[in-house]
């Protein structure tokens, strides 16, 4: 018995041991955190408050993410609000996806789209499978597609391998296609199987000299792959307008690199714009250069700011002849998103797709070049309904990357230009690239693009037409000032042609 008690007796004097030379240690690295708060002329709240003032810094921290699960309501939070997030997972999940009681949307904002829905909506077994619609008609090998939600551009250094590999495998199975991004094709690209869409951005990744400039050969080579489908220039995105891509060194991993053709562990910086494009002459000239060489149709990608440069380009393609048209307009909305942006661009440049997308289908359409150049929207359509207004403010097709993102787990950590996204996703950290598994996360994928290619529809219906490509601006009001809703078509009336032309 004195035996056991001894030993306990030993355990506590052992532990109280312990948790003095702690005490005495938190105790003397507060002192060391005084003396240097106290003594330090950079920051003044730590100046006048040692120790407790760097409590001021980890809240600001932990702020973002508290608000996210704790204090934002469901429907305030930006650039992504819960309402919004949630469907996408659910949706991505394949788990039930309806509400009950009532809707907690505001109708009552300026600028909230009602769909106007017809007494006597299309039938299930009356509904028809989405329209194809060819793409370059004047490319040796144009495209032709049913997709209307497509994934949007993502570079192979902004997001992981995994990331990428289950992107293009999950569009594989649901029918899309995917957008490289400005960072060159990779064999993950490929390894999927999806349809693929090479973007060049000004730094031309990839497809480059040494020079910088584009080496014809490197773009034959690009297009000889079978499933690389089209060509998108990128002149500019919507989260940037007039910067070029961004990737820290930390990401720029000996692969990227060599994809790339640019040196590892720097930072990836592309120019700011195509130097040898400086007007619509020049423009169409890339255009259908890389057209010639490829084959494959050639379109581009811009956010709009200024416009007056778009009736140039227009009226020139009318003057070559309509065969010298991009085949396609991708238009970027100014709240866009990167992987790595400065918030003077992210935050103030470029006109939101509600306003870029019906201007430039109405200059499209002026110029009687409606079904020559399609028209791809991007820019936070992320759930059926944004997608919807898309369509009926014109667009062909919908394009969506942070729509993917959520699919792929993403949960807004707004660590995307770091090293550190804790979902793998954004990050070259192979330890947290583990948490990504490819094979459920592109079943994710392919439930998430069906669930908007079916829920689009389902808005279609309700709104009497047989099919989403048959939505029109008459069937979306959008509330104004005095609290009634304004059809879109009065918003924003349909372009006549200036001129009479088979453009199809």
């Amino acid at each position: 018995m004195q035996e056991s008690f001894d030993i306990a007796l030993g355990i506590v004097e052992t532990l109280a041991a312990i948790f003095v030379f702690f005490l005495g240690l938190g105790l003397l690295a507060i002192i060391v955190m005084y003396i240097v708060d106290k003594t330090q002329k950079t920051h003044a709240i730590r100046r006048n408050f040692p120790v407790i003032g760097r409590f001021r810094y980890l809240f600001e921290n932990l702020g973002e993410y508290f608000r996210q699960y704790f204090f934002a309501a469901d429907r305030e939070e930006l650039p992504f609000n819960r309402a919004q997030r949630s469907w996408v997972y659910r949706a991505a999940k394949g788990v039930d996806n309806t509400v009950a009681f009532g809707s907690t949307r505001d109708l009552r904002p300026v600028g909230t789209p009602i769909f106007v829905n017809c007494p006597y909506p299309v039938l299930d077994e009356d509904s028809a499978p989405t329209s194809a619609l060819e793409i370059g008609p004047y490319a040796r090998e144009p495209y032709i597609t049913h997709s209307i939600f497509n994934v949007s551009a993502m570079s192979y250094g902004a997001i992981s391998k995994p990331a990428v590999l289950a992107l293009s495998k999950g569009s594989k199975m649901a029918g899309n296609w995917m957008n490289t991004g400005e960072g060159g094709l990779s064999p993950y690209h490929l390894e999927g199987g999806a349809d693929i869409v090479f973007q060049i951005g000004t730094a031309k990744y990839g497809v480059r000299n040494k020079d910088g400039g584009i080496n014809d050969d490197k773009l034959r080579e690009v297009a000889a792959h079978d499933q690389v489908k089209m060509i998108e220039l990128k002149l500019s995105q919507g989260a940037k307008p007039g910067k070029g891509g961004i990737l820290p060194g930390e990401k720029v991993t000996e692969e990227i690199a060599q994809i790339r053709g640019i040196p590892a562990g720097e930072d990836s910086i592309s120019p700011n714009r195509h130097p040898e494009i400086d007007s619509a002459a020049d423009l169409l000239d890339m255009i259908n250069h890389i057209r010639d060489v490829t084959g494959l149709p050639v379109g581009f990608k811009s956010v709009i700011g200024a416009y007056g440069w778009l009736d140039e380009l227009f009226e020139l393609v009318n003057e070559r002849g309509i065969e010298s048209a991009p085949d396609f307009i991708t238009v970027d909305s100014g709240d866009g998103g990167t992987g790595a942006a400065p918030m003077s661009l992210i935050d103030c440049v470029g006109l939101p797709i509600r306003e870029s997308l019906p201007l430039v289908v109405d200059m499209i359409n002026r110029h009687s070049l409606k079904g020559r150049i399609r028209v791809i929207a991007s820019g936070k359509l992320v759930t059926p309904s944004e997608a919807a207004i898309a369509l009926c403010l014109g667009a062909d097709f919908v394009n969506s990357a942070r729509g993917f993102m959520f699919a792929l787990g993403c949960i807004q950590a707004l660590q995307c230009n770091k090293n550190t996204c804790p979902t793998g996703i954004t990050t070259h950290d192979k330890k947290l690239q583990g948490g990504l598994v490819v094979t459920d996360k592109a079943e994710r994928v392919r439930r998430y693009s069906e669930s908007m290619h079916k829920e689009i529809g389902v808005i279609a219906h309700s709104c009497g037409v047989r099919e989403p490509r048959q939505l029109r601006r008459y069937h979306c009001r959008v509330v104004q000032n005095d609290g009634r809703s304004v059809p879109l078509d009065e918003l924003f009336p349909d372009a006549l042609p200036t001129r009479t032309a088979d453009a199809a």
